[in-house]
C-alpha cells in the first residue's frame, strides 16, 4: 500500500512514518519544515528517517537513505499546484494527514497561518484526493474542538459548536469540510481528536517538554490555573497504533444514521485517540519530579487564554469500531521521554 503521511518532520507524523515503513508500507512524507518551534529537532526526526538536511530541497523528492520504501518532500500544504503535482505522480492509495499549524495560545498572536495551513492546506488535500482516486483519507483534529463543552469525558456524540480558541475552530471546520466530501464524492475520511500527546521526540511547546527541560536546567515552570487542571495525556505509541487501525478500517456509510456527529449516511467518521484517564496537572508533574529526582520550582498563573481546564476522551467508539484502547501508564510514559531527552540533548 502506498500512503502519504503529511507532517512526518512533526511529532506524531515522524513516529506514524517508522511505524508504516517498517510493516513494509511504501510511504511518502511531506513537511514545509517551518519555525514555529526549533527546526533541529524537526530535521533530527527527518535523520532518523534516512532523510538528511543538506539533501532537502523545496518541491524535490529525497530518497531515504536508511529505508527503500520511504521518500520525503518539502512542500506547502497551501501551494495548491505542487500539491496536485506530487498526487499525480505518485498516484496514493491512502492519505494520512496530520500536517497543520499546532498549538492553541499560538493561534491568539498568528491567526492568518491556521487558515493558510489548517482551511486552505486542508483543503487542498480534500480536492487533491477527490481528483487522484485516493482510497481513504484519515486527518489529525483535535481535543481542543470540544471548548466549552460541560459534559465530561468528551465524546464524539456531543456536538462540538463552542470552540474557544482560532486553532481548535479550525480543526472543526475541517471536520466540516471531510464530511462534505464525503458526502458528495463518496470519499472515507476519518478525522482524528487527538488528547494530549506526549512521548520522545515531543514538541517543545507542550507541557511536558518545558517542565523537563526548565527542572534540568533549574528554572521554575509556568503552571497555569494555579495547577487546578487536568488532562488526558495520551502517549505517543497509543496514538500511532489507533491511527494505523484507522488507515486499515476506513468508514463506510450508515445507512440507518441516527444523527449522531461522529458518523453519518456518507462514509465519514470521528474518533477520539485519548487514554480515558485524566491526570491532575500537580499529580503529572510530581511524576516528573520523581522520574527526574528534582523539585520543580513552580511559577503559579491563571488561566491561558483559549485553555480549558480539563480534557477527558471517550474512547467507547473507538474501543467499539477497532477493538483498540490506549495502554500506556503515564508514569512510564514520562520515563520513556527523560531518556530520550537526555539522549538527544546530551544530559
Amino acid at each position: 500500500m502506498k500512503i502519504l503521511i503529511t507532517g512526518t518532520a512533526g511529532f506524531i507524523g515522524f513516529h506514524l512514518a517508522k511505524r508504516l515503513i517498517s510493516r513494509g508500507d511504501e510511504v511518502v512524507g511531506l513537511d514545509n519544515i517551518n519555525d514555529y518551534y526549533d527546526v533541529n529537532l524537526k530535521y533530527g526526526r527527518l535523520a532518523q528517517t534516512g532523510i538528511e538536511k543538506e539533501d532537502i530541497e523545496y518541491g524535490k523528492t529525497v530518497c531515504s537513505k536508511k529505508y527503500p520504501n520511504y521518500k520525503f518532500i518539502k512542500l506547502n500544504l497551501e501551494d495548491k499546484e505542487e500539491v496536485n503535482k506530487l498526487f499525480k505522480e505518485e498516484k496514493f492509495d491512502k492519505v494520512c494527514h496530520l500536517a497543520a499549524q499546532a498549538g492553541v495560545r499560538y493561534s491568539l498572536e498568528n491567526p492568518d497561518a491556521y487558515i493558510q495551513s489548517n482551511i486552505v492546506g486542508h483543503m487542498n488535500i480534500l480536492e487533491a484526493v477527490r481528483h487522484n482516486e485516493v482510497q481513504a483519507l484519515s486527518y489529525a483534529s483535535s481535543s481542543s474542538v470540544y471548548g466549552l463543552n460541560k459534559k465530561q469525558p468528551f465524546s464524539t456524540d456531543d456536538n462540538v459548536d463552542h470552540p474557544i480558541s482560532l486553532y481548535a475552530a479550525t480543526k472543526k471546520a475541517d471536520e466540516l469540510m471531510s464530511h462534505t466530501y464525503s458526502y458528495l464524492y463518496n470519499i472515507p475520511t476519518t478525522g482524528l481528536r487527538f488528547f494530549t500527546v506526549y512521548g520522545p521526540w515531543g514538541r517543545p511547546d507542550m507541557a511536558l517538554f518545558k517542565f523537563v527541560k526548565n527542572i534540568l536546567e533549574d528554572k521554575p515552570i509556568d503552571v497555569y490555573n494555579y495547577g487546578e487542571m487536568q488532562r488526558d495525556f495520551t502517549y505517543i505509541d497509543d496514538i500511532v497504533e489507533g491511527i494505523v487501525r484507522v488507515i486499515d478500517n476506513p468508514p463506510k456509510g450508515n445507512p440507518q444514521w441516527d444523527g449522531k456527529p461522529s458518523e453519518s449516511v456518507a462514509p465519514y467518521k470521528v474518533y477520539n485517540i485519548g487514554n480515558g484517564n485524566p491526570v491532575k496537572l500537580m499529580d503529572f508533574i510530581e511524576a516528573i519530579e520523581e522520574t527526574i529526582g528534582k523539585k520543580a520550582k513552580k511559577n503559579l498563573l491563571p488561566m491561558q487564554p483559549g485553555d480549558v481546564p480539563s480534557t477527558w476522551a471517550d474512547t467507547t467508539a473507538l474501543e467499539r469500531d477497532l477493538g483498540y484502547k490506549p495502554i500506556v501508564d503515564v508514569k512510564k510514559g514520562i520515563k520513556k521521554f527523560v531518556e530520550w531527552y537526555r539522549e538527544f540533548y546530551n544530559i
